[in-house]
Order: structure tokens, then sequence, then C-alpha cells
């Protein structure tokens, strides 16, 4: 199975160990689109088709709770499941982006392979657990046919 993993961070830095981090994982196998702020990402959660999204907090244009509170806004059946990877570390703010928000996890920079394998695991079963298998030769749309159910 081939995800199709949105990482959202400011720094390119970190959305490389984010990419290399969950590649070398083995948990499932991932395609990648990257943005650098949340603006963009949403862009990308609209127009393309995501399975799973890693987001940073802190970044410019919309931060990643701003993110994560639009795209639960736009979901109509269709939960991606996101993950907070952030510096961020007060129990509030952990509060905020699970409850608040809608994160479905959260991850504090620096993390380790398995802190984030530990969160991602059983988010990729229910993932697993939910697809459909498509008609062959079939491509799934972006966020806005996931909401008509394709």
């Amino acid at each position: 199975m081939k995800l199709n993993t949105l990482v959202v961070d400011d720094s390119r830095v970190m959305r490389s160990v984010v990419m290399q981090a969950l590649t070398k994982s083995g948990v499932a196998e991932f395609q990648f689109f990257e943005s650098d702020d949340g603006e963009d990402a949403l862009e990308t959660v609209v127009f393309q088709s995501v399975d799973i999204a890693f987001v940073d907090w802190n970044m410019p244009r919309m931060t990643g709770i701003e993110f994560v509170t639009k795209v639960r806004a736009l979901e109509k059946g269709y939960h991606i499941p996101i993950i907070m990877v952030t510096s961020e570390r007060a129990v509030g703010k952990v509060q905020e982006a699970l409850d608040r928000a809608g994160a479905d996890a959260y991850v504090t920079k620096p993390f380790t392979h398995a802190d984030l394998v530990r969160q991602v695991e059983p988010l990729i079963e229910r993932i697993r657990t939910r697809q459909v298998p498509q008609a062959a030769g079939a491509k799934s749309g972006g966020f806005f046919s996931k909401l008509r159910g394709g």
C-alpha cells in the first residue's frame, strides 16, 4: 500500500528528517508531498489525494493548528490522520492540538525513529482497514472527490 503523505514544515531539513524516518520505518510505502507553510499545505489537501499528514506547529502564513482546524472543517466523512511534529512541549499545547484542533497524534522535536513509528503505526493500521480497493487503472482524486465518495 502506497500512502500519499503530506509533510509540512518551514524547515526543509526537518521535512527531510521526517520523510527519511518514515521511509526507513517500513510501516508503509510513502509518496511525499511537501509544503513549507500551512496555506500551501491546505491547497495540497484540497487538490491532491492525501492519506496522512505530518505538520509543524510554528510556520509562516498559517500555523499548524490553523491548518488542522481548517482541514477538520472541510472533512465530510473522510478523515485524514494528522500528526503534529513540533518543538511545542507544554501540556496545554498538546491538549490544544489533540483536543481542540483535532490532530490525531503528537510528536515532539527532536524525536527518535521509535517515537515517530509508535505514533504512526496505529494510524497506518486505521488507514489500511478503511481502504476499499479501486477498480484497475482508476485514479484517486483529491479531497473534494473523497467528499463525493470517489
